[in-house]
């Protein structure tokens, strides 16, 4: 099963999604929360796997919830809004999605499933923006300086499973792709965004796209 959370502070929203997740069989919703702080309490006390988000809420905002919980639960931002600010923001403070509160029932169910393998998610409309964003981000977020490699501090396999995240494989597909297990593919991922002081899956992809790690001899670049 996969536990989630739902954080809205409108009643009827909330009502709306707890609807569409709890009639699927492999989703439990174990929480509601009215606010931003409640959210963050409920989830370090009940560990969900999900954590559902609006943005605007009271007493604590989305994004500084979302940034809070890291390390506790995976953060979907669920808005009516898709301002560049709040976009950009929910992904730096380690997001995991970004959907928009049209996105439809199917949708939502898959969105919740994706993010529980270990991937990404963004709403559509908004992902080209993200990714010029992204893709503009200064060189101390990822590229050489001075010369410097910029991955020097990964392990071979760690650089294996950037090059493969750059070509947008999920974990699954990693792990099938270097003979390992899924959870192997998921912690490697853990481990070279914190080495590489990166917040989300997403900014990896386009590091990795910007500089392409050196993997050394049977390079799949070559195959």
């Amino acid at each position: 099963m996969i536990r989630v959370l739902v954080a809205d502070d409108h009643a009827a929203v909330r009502a709306g999604v707890v609807l569409i997740l709890d009639g699927t069989p492999d989703i439990e919703v174990v929480a509601e929360a009215a606010d931003g702080l409640e959210a963050v309490e409920l989830a370090e006390r009940l560990r969900p796997d999900i954590v559902l988000m609006d943005i605007r809420m009271p007493r604590l905002d989305g994004i500084t919830a979302a940034r809070r919980l890291r390390g506790v639960a995976d953060v979907v931002i669920l808005t009516t809004f898709d301002l560049d600010e709040y976009v950009f923001g929910a992904l730096r403070a380690g997001a995991a999605g970004f959907l928009l509160k049209n996105t439809d029932a199917d949708a939502l169910i898959e969105a919740v499933r994706v993010v529980a393998r270990g991937d990404g998610l963004i709403s559509p409309s908004v992902t080209r923006r993200m990714i010029e964003a992204f893709a503009a981000m200064p060189a101390s977020a990822g590229a050489s300086t001075a010369g410097r490699e910029p991955y020097e501090n990964l392990t071979a396999r760690e650089r294996e499973v950037l090059f493969h995240i750059g070509r947008g494989l999920s974990n699954a597909e990693i792990a099938r792709e270097l003979g390992m297990a899924e959870g192997t593919a998921k912690t490697h991922v853990s481990r070279l965004l914190a080495k590489l002081d990166l917040r989300s899956r997403v900014q990896a992809a386009i590091m990795a796209r910007e500089f392409p790690p050196d993997v050394g001899p049977g390079d799949p670049r070559t195959r």
